[in-house]
Parts: structure tokens; sequence; C-alpha cells
């Protein structure tokens, strides 16, 4: 319940028109989407997971003012009661949290925009909504428009999470190729990307030189960047996990690189037909190596003990993004999810479909024993993860949506049951997806529930430590008190920046958008056909 704002607003707007201006609060209104922020927020009783791995407290009254956490006061309803609530906080807006959880905004360090016809606005509501407060996206659109959009969203001038968008090492730069991969020029180039605006900055395409990729990471973090990789398989024999921590990268992204750093060997053991540029045949090879890793008691001990090791000594932060490659080990359960047909905008069922054209579309060839490969895969990386944060490594979030049926803010949720699923505890898991991720971006203002911090939060009608589903925009079912049972209303408020979002308005939004896209498709294509009348 929130208290009346009518007397607040008739009092702002006799101001404005007495002495001009608008009211800081009016800065950013977004229609019935979301308002704020506000001079003074107050979000009451909410109990409060903080982020950083310990266990709900509270209730507690947030005040919250501009951007900013200012008060967290400790509410006791049995001596409120005696009392009366004439002392508790007060503000231009109350939300009324009794019996509700609040917890850091999500930070979701890798995802994609993708391209046209594929609406931004999509991707914003459905992340919102899901909890993903800050958010690096890729460059799919260009690196000009990413750094763009990430204006427009400090400036809340669109309705969208926080962004540091990901650069490729030596993009937006003036440098000559033989400069950027020239590893005394590596301070010039990192201090110019940073100059402009970089802070995550991917050393993909240079892990084919060890010397220029220690040299560059080295180089973004002495700028205050941070760096990311995804470890091609064709470069793995020149830079494993092992290798790329001990260079001194910030982040290790998905899969590749750990199990090839346990092998006997330093190339897997590829088949003699396989190219790196057929996705099948990549795909497929991804899979595999994790058996040759689990193929004799030494490989498998070495990966679950020497490497985690070296990688939480190394200080490296794993970034799985797990839930993007879970079609790998079962495809129909990836096609039939049940958001697909409400929530899954065209555009991306289209670039879906099997397809040696596009990008992560590599299902036209893929086998049971592809899945059972990767079954066994998961399994084998979810027990590093595990090892390696019980050794005290940092875990970070993200999920590298919207690829292989992964489609934004469904997949959000779904990665914090995925990282369960390694062995870390919910907590763990929470503090991964805010602390962790805050820390490994070097951003000391995010990623807790804490005064002093921006207020980035997110009421939860339930709580998410005891079930993750609870966080989806559906909610998750359950029994009250009566023994009735009930749909929880999920993530009710996402705060990003102040900014209080209306999630279930964001929804019927996304709802409205795909299904505009699927007016006149009725096409059967490959994945549908079998099951249309």
């Amino acid at each position: 319940m929130e208290s009346p704002r009518q007397w607040t607003l008739c009092l702002l707007f006799v101001a404005v028109l007495l002495l001009g201006g608008t009211p800081s609060w009016a800065q950013g209104t977004f229609g019935e989407l979301a308002d704020g922020p506000y001079d003074r927020l107050v979000i009451r009783g909410a109990n409060v997971i903080k982020g950083h791995g310990g266990p709900p407290t509270g209730p507690y009254d947030i005040v919250v003012q501009a951007d900013t956490i200012a008060e967290m006061v400790p509410f006791d309803p049995v001596t409120a009661q005696r009392r009366g609530d004439s002392d508790r906080p007060t503000g231009d807006r109350v939300i009324d949290a009794s019996g509700m959880y609040v917890m850091p905004g999500m930070i979701d360090l890798h995802h994609h925009l993708r391209q046209e016809p594929l609406p931004l606005k999509y991707i914003y509501y459905l992340k919102l909504a899901h909890g993903a407060t800050t958010v690096g996206p890729a460059s799919d659109r260009g690196v000009s428009e990413a750094m763009e959009q990430a204006r427009l969203s400090e400036e809340n001038e669109i309705l969208a999470p926080r962004m540091y968008p990901l650069w490729s090492w030596g993009d937006s730069t003036d440098f000559s190729q033989e400069a950027i991969e020239d590893p005394d020029m590596a301070p010039q180039v990192a201090q110019q990307m940073v100059d402009r605006g970089a802070r995550q900055v991917y050393l993909n395409g240079i892990t084919w030189n060890q010397e220029l990729f220690g040299a560059a990471a080295e180089a973004v973090r002495q700028a205050g960047g941070v760096t990311g990789v995804h470890i091609p398989p064709s470069n793995t024999a020149v830079v494993d996990a092992v290798d790329a921590a001990r260079l001194g990268v910030d982040m290790i992204l998905h899969h590749y690189g750990y199990a090839e750093s346990s092998l006997d060997r330093t190339v897997q053991g590829f088949p003699d037909d396989y190219h790196f540029d057929d996705e099948n045949d990549r795909f497929r090879q991804a899979g595999e190596v994790w058996q040759e890793a689990d193929q004799s008691p030494e490989t498998r001990n070495r990966l679950l003990t020497e490497v985690a090791d070296s990688l939480a000594a190394y200080g490296v932060a794993m970034q799985p993004t797990r839930v993007v490659y879970e079609a790998n080990r079962d495809i129909l359960r990836a096609r039939s999810l049940p958001w697909h047909e409400k929530y899954t905008h065209q555009a991306l069922l289209d670039l879906y479909q099997p397809s040696k054209e596009h990008h992560g579309a590599y299902f036209y060839d893929w086998s049971s024993e592809d899945e059972q490969a990767w079954y066994d895969a998961f399994d084998l990386w979810g027990d590093l993860i595990g090892a390696f944060s019980a050794r005290g490594g940092t875990v970070a979030y993200g999920t590298d949506d919207a690829y292989i049926w992964a489609t934004p803010g469904f997949s959000n949720i779904r990665e914090l049951q995925l990282m369960r699923e390694s062995g870390m505890r919910p907590l763990e898991v929470i503090q991964a997806a805010t602390k962790n991720s805050a820390d490994v971006l070097r951003e000391p203002r995010l990623g807790l529930v804490h005064p002093g911090y921006k207020a980035d939060l997110l009421i939860i009608d339930g709580n998410p430590a005891e079930n993750f589903r609870y966080m989806y925009s559906f909610g998750a079912l359950t029994v009250d008190e009566e023994g009735e049972t009930h749909r929880t209303e999920g993530i009710v408020h996402t705060i990003k920046d102040g900014i209080v979002i209306d999630n279930e308005r964001l929804m019927d939004e996304v709802e409205r958008m795909v299904e505009k896209s699927k007016e006149g498709v009725d096409e059967p294509n490959p994945v549908n056909a079998p099951f249309q009348p």
C-alpha cells in the first residue's frame, strides 16, 4: 500500500509555479511504467538480504534520498504496536513491503542486445522486470551505439538498466593494427580505451599471444578498467584458463579453457575433420573436451584440485553464464519453455531456428550423444565451479542471452538456479549476482543494501534464498496459511537509481511487443512443424 501523494503533488507544483524549475523526483518519469527518483522514498517493513552472503535480517524501514540509500531503520513490530507508527520514517512515497524481501539489484555482466528488428525496450524491460539493474551489453550494434545507450540510461532518459558495454581490445582507438598487437604499446592503447569510456575490455582476440595478452590485462587494470576473456577453442593451445588467470585477466567467461587446463597435452583431441568455424563442430567438441578431462583419475583430480587451486590463487573471477548452454544438454526442453509463446520475440525465435548462417543456431545436427556429452560436461563444470568457490574463488554473474534459446530476463533467474546446481549455497549465489559482480566491475557503490550505496533494489514477494523462482515475473506456486495454493507476485518493484518500476506493467508492455512481432506469422518451421494441428 502506498501513501497518498495528492497534497505533495499540489505543493510541489505550486512551488514550480512560484519558484520555477522541476522537482527532482519528477526528473525521470515514464508514464505508468515507473516514477522517480524521489526526494525521499521509504520502503517499510522489508526483510533484507544485504548481498554480502549473510542471511535475511530486519524488518527495516529503508529510506532512499534521490538515487542513494540514506538510512536503514530497524523496525520491531512488537514495540511499534505499543507505541504506534508515529515515529516511523515517511516521505514523498511510501511502499509497504511488509512480509516482502529486499535485495540488491543484480548485475548481469554479459548479455547481448542483438540487432533490429529486436526492440531495445524489449530487452531492457525484461531485464529490469527480472531484477537486473546493471548490465554489460555486448556491442552488437556498435561501440558508439552501446555507449550512447549507456549515457541515456545513466541520465535516466530511457527506462533501462545502467550499462557497462563490452569493448574488444583496441576497439574505437586511433592506433594501427600493428600498434594494437604490440605489447609495448598496451599502456597507450588501454588508456585511450578507458579515456573514451571503456570499463569492460575483452581480450578474446589476442589469446593467440601470451605476451600481448598479459600486457593488455595489466595495462587495462592500471588504466582503471577490467578485463574478461572468452577463450576461443582455436587458441586454447596458447592460452588456457590457468594461463589466462596467471597472465592477469580479471574474469574468465563461459566454460572454455578449464578442461583444457587439466589435460596431459596442450591441445584437446580434435577429430581430424574438425573446423572451428563450423559451429556444430565447435560446440560438439566443447562438450567432448570435458569427457577428456574425466577419462582418468589423474585429469579429473587435477581439474578439481590443481586447476581450482590455481584459479583461486591467481584471483581471477569465474563468470559461468551456464544458462545459455543449457540447451546443449536438452534441446527439446529449451524449445518448449512456457514463456516462448507469450514473451519470446519473433525476431529471436527466427534467429534460434537451426541454421549454419546464425551464431548459436547449430542444432541442425545435434544428437542424443551430443546431449549426453553436455550432461556430463555440466556435471563436471559445476563441480569445478563449486570447488573454486569453496576455495575462496570469486564467482560473478552473467547470462550471455539472448542466444541459444535463452530469453532475456527469464534466463537471469534460471542462471541463479544453475549456479545453485554447482553446489554454491543460495546466499552465495545471490552474493555472486550482486556484491561479487560489483567488486569485479570495480563499482564500490553497487551490490549491497547499505546506507551510502546506490538505490538499486528489488522488492520481492517471497524469500529468494528459499526459492529463486519467486523472482520470475510470474512468481511461483506456494501454499498459504489456510492451505490454499496461490501464485506469488514475483519482483513487485525493481528500483534503479531510486526510480520505482511497476514490473507488472513492464511485462504488459513486453507482451504487447511480442504479440505485434508475431502478427501474420503462421508458417511452420522445422522446430514447430510436427506439433502444429
